[in-house]
């Protein structure tokens, strides 16, 4: 066989085989008779060889040049001349799907294209790949054309309109056929151009004018003042409206929308519906900035949310996230709120809530974290059913290049990780725009997929409306310089065309100035300044604020009740095969069911959840290896020995219970706390948990604990009740996987913004939980959780301890050898040194050593800590013990209060340390250095120590 009819039989080809051999076998008469002579030959027992369930070739045909079971007849085929020329078409076809990208004019400012090495499907889609005769030839066009039969030449026009104009598309390396072919007749068939209406040429022109004039408007206004204009990216506007009547259309009744700054603004006032007015009134000020100290954030920062009414007639509900400028640290926030809406409705097509996130060029190649929540994107515990990514595509990065800012053409090349189209289209065609805005819209409905955009535009003016970036990009900002906004682009190309008079178009854009106008007098006069809308909706029931002012819950629960849970929680279900690990565990289970044993940590952690999910309350707990546990401490989902099938007893409690959903998360803690927090945000009512596989791994979401988690209430009037579990504790296993970082949890602590507790027994970790759901103040919990004290011996409670009182901010011992009128010696601390002091005293036999236990550090209990102090007359001196270097820990955050404390009882006394010395690294790498360390403190705390406490 010769090399030409090789290659049109060969993987590259795939696509185009496919549509002609679906066809011949619906009506062989409708394929050119070369090709059904050769379909023909390929008959043996009466069924084509290349058939699989679909009735098409199969998909593993692309990765292999020629199908083994057809290979040997196929060599028997002589190829005619019309098949020789029918395999180049199918060539350049196939070419200009994969490659016409790569020639695509996608630049506004006209720039060439960088120079392109080594691709060698280029030459494939060069006009001179066909003779001037081969041109004029007639033939089957696969389904470029719907009418199937077409001239060479104008398969190739049509082609090079489609992938190489002002759209360019990657989609041929997505594995699924069905999806490259759900695209191609969408694309191919109008050529990647819309057959749009007056009507609706008008709107986008509307758009396009409501985005340019506000624009403008700030920038004479208030020249100089930040705002992240969108100068040059103004078809964002329409696609956003474009995007929002799709939708509608497509039946979503709410989208989650996060973004970076550039361009912010215009999308609230023109897509959300935030008014002129209140904008201008965030650039005028409070008129008493009193009022706003250590409170708010930037105006760029800002969310907001609204109902609009799309162009269709659509009702869909807005929400755009607050967010900080870390960039892209926002994504998975959002997909964590879009997620717990749809869990909320239960919402199992995923389809009437939709995330849309907007990215920076840069940002979007640069960022770690955008790999990290693509990643989520088809996990089954993080899936939203498809996200709308588009991507501003600015062509710089603040002052760097492309060539410096990537390793690629693409910034968005991470996309590829999904296996998902990317359409890049020039920024100056809004139609070709809203086009590609659509298609994606339709696509990720169709196909429950990610789907991103690339707007390649220009960003008119700096980084920010103060910076001068013609120092750094002269080149290029001459041609910005030069380039009209789009709206008056487009206002004279529809003039042209005889859509839309000139007249008309300026009239357009004159309403647009006068509402702008009329919008700042009433800024000025009334002063429309709002802060963010807070305990609305799902929020009417919940608290903020002071954490005195929110009264604490009784969280037991009747013993009767523990006791039947439990006896729940450890009954297999029929069929099931445990492994010998499990059977172990259900027996530990058994025997504290009929009071043989104490209750253990794990116990208290899981009647936690069983007793808030038969009241009805849903609970979320995700995490490393979460199910099973770390330290093989929660055995929450079970696996049968035999099947491999899993069961989770907490899923089947009751008929009527709310929903356990346990997912072990990817290895990546930056996208799994950010998507957690956004869940959080939109489930008040549920007990929503991330746990760390070690407590220091969640340094990996610092942004997110920083931004979000910390001070999102005090920017943003925005509460989150997420749980943050982190296994802490000194036991010799090194520097990465003995702290959970206490000291950085404690330094961000302030106006109750947060509760930090280190809880010491399986009652206090399940009365914890419990205040958590049913107390109505939602503030983030950080747990430190000591590794050890999962399985250490006196590690215990009673069913009587959980059926009775509340979580208790301190403990104090219960020790009737310890009289507090002998005690001269007070050790506070916090966490699993307890039991270290504990054990050392009892075995010395000493009676004037009292401990007590700091549960919660924060908000610190002083007025509880004040009557402790009280309790002991003879009290002499008051030492903070900690495992932690002196400079981590508790120390820094605990002394200044404890001095404040103790100066209210007596001035001569005060508080010394008891620890580790100063360190850079959290702990010893050897164990036996661990021992010698923990030994000496022990030692300290039961005889002198040192009372300096600087």
């Amino acid at each position: 066989m010769s090399n030409i009819s090789e290659s049109f039989l060969s993987g590259s080809n795939i696509d185009f085989i496919e549509a002609l051999f679906d066809r011949y076998l619906q009506d062989p008469g409708s394929v050119d008779p070369s090709w059904r002579d050769l379909f023909e030959q390929q008959r043996g027992d009466g069924r084509p060889i290349f058939v699989n369930g679909r009735g098409a070739v199969p998909d593993d045909f692309v990765t292999t040049p020629v199908a083994p079971a057809a290979a040997a007849p196929l060599a028997r085929a002589e190829p005619t001349p019309n098949m020789m020329l029918q395999a180049k078409v199918a060539q350049a076809i196939y070419a200009f799907r994969l490659r016409g990208h790569l020639r695509a004019q996608l630049d506004p400012l006209g720039r060439p294209r960088p120079p392109l090495h080594n691709v060698a499907d280029l030459a494939l889609i060069d006009p001179n790949f066909f003779t001037p005769e081969e041109l004029d030839q007639v033939v089957d066009s696969g389904d470029v054309f719907p009418q199937k039969k077409a001239k060479v030449r104008d398969i190739l026009e049509r082609l090079r309109q489609t992938y190489s104009m002002h759209v360019g598309v990657e989609y041929m390396t997505i594995l699924d056929s069905n999806r490259r072919r759900w695209l191609m007749p969408r694309m191919e068939h109008g050529a990647n151009t819309p057959n749009l209406s007056v009507e609706e040429q008008r709107r986008i022109l509307t758009y396009l004018y409501r985005a340019q004039t506000f624009e403008n408007f700030l920038h004479t206004k208030y020249l100089g003042a930040k705002r992240f204009a969108l100068d040059g990216g103004e078809s964002l506007i329409p696609m956003m409206d474009a995007l929002l009547d799709e939708a509608g259309k497509l039946g979503t009744r709410e989208i989650v929308i996060g973004m970076a700054h550039r361009g912010r603004l215009n999308v609230l006032t023109n897509i959300l519906g935030k008014t002129p007015d209140e904008i201008f009134s965030e650039f005028e000020g409070p008129k008493d900035p009193k009022q706003f100290l250590r409170r708010g954030d930037v105006k760029y920062h800002m969310g907001f949310s609204s109902d609009v009414t799309t162009a269709s007639g659509a009702k869909i509900h807005l929400s755009m996230a607050f967010n900080p400028s870390h960039l892209e640290a926002v994504d998975p926030v959002v997909e964590g709120r879009t997620r717990a809406k749809q869990d909320r409705s239960r919402d199992g097509t995923r389809r009437q809530v939709v995330p849309v996130l907007i990215h920076g060029d840069a940002a979007f190649a640069g960022q770690g974290v955008v790999a990290e929540t693509l990643n989520l994107a088809n996990l089954e515990g993080y899936t939203t059913g498809g996200t709308i990514h588009i991507v501003i595509n600015n062509q710089v990065g603040f002052t760097t290049d492309p060539e410096q800012g990537r390793s690629n053409t693409y910034a968005t090349l991470v996309a590829h990780m999904l296996d998902i189209p990317v359409f890049h289209v020039n920024g100056d065609d809004p139609e070709a725009c809203v086009h590609v805005m659509r298609l994606a819209t339709q696509y990720r409905e169709e196909f429950n997929s990610d789907v991103v955009i690339d707007l390649v535009c220009y960003r008119r003016y700096g980084h920010n409306e103060g910076d001068e970036p013609r120092i750094t990009q002269p080149v290029m900002y001459q041609l910005i310089d030069q380039r009209r906004p789009v709206a008056e682009l487009y206002a004279e190309d529809l003039a042209q065309r005889g859509r839309i008079p000139k007249e008309e178009s300026e009239a357009i854009k004159q309403k647009c100035l006068a509402e702008l106008n009329a919008a700042l007098e009433r800024a000025r006069t009334e002063n429309l300044l709002k802060e963010p809308s807070a305990f609305e909706g799902l929020w009417k029931t919940y608290r903020g604020g002071a954490d005195r002012d929110v009264p604490l819950p009784e969280t037991g629960v009747p013993k009767e009740r523990l006791v039947s849970l439990l006896q729940r929680i450890c009954t297999l279900p029929e069929g099931f095969t445990p492994t010998k690990q499990l059977e172990r565990w259900l027996e530990q289970r058994r025997e504290m069911v009929a009071g043989h044993k104490p209750l253990d940590w794990n116990s208290g952690e899981l009647l936690a959840h069983a007793t808030l999910l038969t009241e009805g309350h849903d609970v979320r707990l995700t995490g490393q290896d979460v199910e099973r546990g770390t330290f093989t401490h929660r055995m929450a989902v079970w696996t049968d020995a035999k099947t491999g099938q899993k069961y989770s007893p907490l899923q089947h409690l009751s008929p009527d219970q709310g929903a356990f959903r346990i997912y072990n998360s990817p290895l990546s803690e930056f996208a799994c706390v950010g998507f957690e927090y956004g869940y959080s945000l939109d489930y008040p009512d549920a007990q929503v948990i991330w746990e760390a596989q070690f407590g220091d791994f969640a340094n990996g979401a610092q942004v997110i604990i920083d931004q979000f988690i910390a001070a999102a209430e005090t920017k943003w009037k925005r509460l989150s009740g997420l749980v943050m579990l982190l296994p802490h504790g000194y036991e010799g296993q090194g520097p990465e996987h003995s702290s959970a970082r206490l000291e950085r949890f404690l330094q961000l602590c302030a106006e109750d913004n947060m509760q930090v507790c280190y809880p010491t027994t399986p009652a206090q970790i399940f009365h914890l939980l419990r205040r958590q759901v049913l107390r109505p103040l939602r503030k983030p919990l950080i747990v430190m959780q000591g590794k050890s004290m999962l399985r250490r011996a006196g590690v215990e409670s009673t069913f009587d301890e959980l059926a009775e009182g509340r979580f208790r901010r301190l403990l104090r011992e219960v020790d009737p050898t310890i009289d507090p009128k002998k005690v001269s010696r007070l050790l506070l601390c916090s966490g699993k040194v307890y039991y270290d002091l504990r054990d050392a005293r009892a075995k010395r036999g000493d009676q004037t050593i009292a401990i007590v236990r700091l549960e919660q550090l924060y908000p610190l209990a002083a007025d509880e800590l004040v009557e402790v102090f009280k309790s002991y007359p003879k009290l002499q001196e008051i030492f903070w013990v900690q495992e932690e270097p002196k400079n981590m820990g508790a120390w820094s955050f605990i002394f200044p209060h404890l001095q404040e404390m103790v100066s209210q009882i007596h001035k001569s006394l005060t508080v010394g340390y008891i620890g580790r010395m100063e360190a850079a690294s959290p702990a010893a790498g050897f164990t036996k250095a661990h021992d010698i360390e923990q030994a000496l403190i022990v030692e300290q705390a039961m005889t002198r120590g040192s009372k300096n406490g600087r």
